[in-house]
């Protein structure tokens, strides 16, 4: 049976909700366009684990930031990133009665992290793979043959699930299989075809 891998963000859960984004824009204290610029410039070594929550605030803000800047900050963020997919998670059961073990990459630091795994449901995939604790981050090749060699098997054993067509393609230039996830109803059609077609023996 193949694993099945799953991406995180957007996929599993829901984008950040307006109103989350609004309290952390508020937070910051500065104009929201600059801070999502910033948010997202500097997101990636955030998510690499190259930058402490506070480098990565400072960062963003454009000025150093105090420890309780960094809490709110980082409580406001992980808040805003927890909110699940029903409609994607429901798929998580049906993948599991079907025999399928499972497991989670997701581009996350530390802190975000250590969120995501308070979520009960998390707890029901079989391994979980987060960048921040891995120091690597998608699309990056390593990680994905990081994942394959932690799950002891080979690359063409397991089928990865994401929003992001670059990661999709970092995880085929790896020797996985892929689906690019656009709504939990496509994403059932396209497990099912993809599941079900012989692989590589």
């Amino acid at each position: 049976m193949k694993w099945v891998l799953f991406d995180y963000g957007e996929v599993l859960s829901h984008a950040q909700p307006e109103r989350e984004r609004e309290l952390l824009t508020q937070a910051a204290g500065i104009d929201p366009g600059r801070f999502w610029e910033g948010y997202w410039r500097h997101r990636l070594e955030f998510d690499r684990g190259a930058l402490t929550p506070e480098d990565y605030w400072s960062q963003v803000l454009g000025h150093p930031v105090s420890q309780a800047e960094v809490r709110r900050l980082v409580t406001l963020d992980v808040e805003s990133w927890i909110h699940h997919n029903e409609d994607t998670v429901a798929i998580l059961a049906d993948l599991r009665e079907a025999g399928h073990p499972l497991a989670l990459l997701s581009n996350a630091p530390i802190c975000i992290a250590e969120g995501i795994e308070r979520l009960p449901w998390i707890q029901t995939l079989d391994a979980r793979f987060y960048s921040g604790i891995m120091g690597l981050v998608k699309p990056d090749e390593e990680i994905y043959l990081r994942v394959a060699a932690e799950l002891g098997v080979r690359p063409a054993d397991v089928l990865f699930v994401d929003d992001r067509l670059v990661n999709v393609g970092g995880a085929e230039s790896a020797g996985m299989s892929a689906i690019h996830f656009r709504d939990a109803g496509t994403l059932r059609a396209d497990l099912k075809m993809a599941l079900t077609t012989p692989g590589p023996p």
